[in-house]
């Protein structure tokens, strides 16, 4: 089983190739380019390193949200458009349990915390049973004060990671009543052999799709389309008030 992986949801963009539970390479960056920049060239130079003949992978696994709505779309487009060239399945992994799956077997509840502006996190909450991940509540977009609150009422310790700890910590620290802790550097952002590894379980589950069958999950709508709604909202208004 050989899985290539794909990871531009956030702020980091990362390209995996994982085989029979073995990680083959890794890139992975965390700096000032946009996705499109970076994204394909990193997958060529993984193929080059590890003498990779795409046509050999089984399937490409895509992060597919929530996230940055740019970054998705950048990684969609890249991960259909490899998947129609060489007739391969897409399996698509939520951002969220792929990072929450970079803490295999840790001890109390996993929380990803994705910056999703307006004091809102996408989020979920997760915990390892019997060397398995298992969803608690479902990837979410919430405000960070009601995922605190969520926390909270659980009563259990928390492992946090994600683009959103530095934004939130203070909030979390003044906030939060349980104990909890923060994933070091080589674990707390996206990997995309988090997806590659995750998305092998779910190919042999069955958990396939074509390229076009493959949509982001975005969550809620984008900060241009709601501030479309609204200035359509007052144009509503003031034509009715002049009605």
């Amino acid at each position: 089983m050989k899985i290539l992986a794909l990871d531009s949801s956030g702020i980091v963009a990362s390209v995996a190739i994982v085989e029979d539970n073995t990680l083959l390479a890794e890139y992975t960056v965390n700096y000032k380019k946009t996705h499109s920049q970076t994204l394909l060239p990193m997958l060529d130079e993984v193929a080059k390193m590890t003498e990779l003949d795409l046509s050999t992978i089984d399937a490409i696994a895509v992060a597919a949200g929530p996230g940055s709505f740019t970054g998705l779309r950048i990684g969609s487009a890249t991960a259909k458009g490899l998947a129609l060239a060489l007739k391969k399945p897409l399996v698509a992994v939520p951002t969220v349990e792929a990072l929450a799956y970079n803490l295999y077997d840790t001890n109390g509840l996993i929380c990803p915390i994705m910056d999703a502006r307006r004091n809102q996190v996408y989020t979920g909450i997760y915990r390892f049973e019997n060397h398995k991940l298992v969803t608690l509540e479902d990837q979410m977009a919430v405000s960070i004060t009601d995922l605190l609150d969520k926390l909270n009422e659980r009563g259990e310790p928390v492992t946090f990671l994600g683009d959103g700890v530095p934004v939130f910590e203070k909030t979390i620290g003044e906030n939060l009543k349980v104990p909890h802790t923060f994933a070091p550097a080589h674990v707390n952002k996206q990997r995309a052999a988090a997806v590659a590894a995750l998305g092998e379980i779910y190919y042999r589950e069955g958990k396939l799709q074509s390229a076009a069958e493959h949509t982001p999950e975005y969550l809620r709508v984008s900060q241009a389309e709601r501030e479309r709604a609204e200035k359509q909202k007052a144009e509503n208004g003031k034509a009715g008030m002049q009605s």
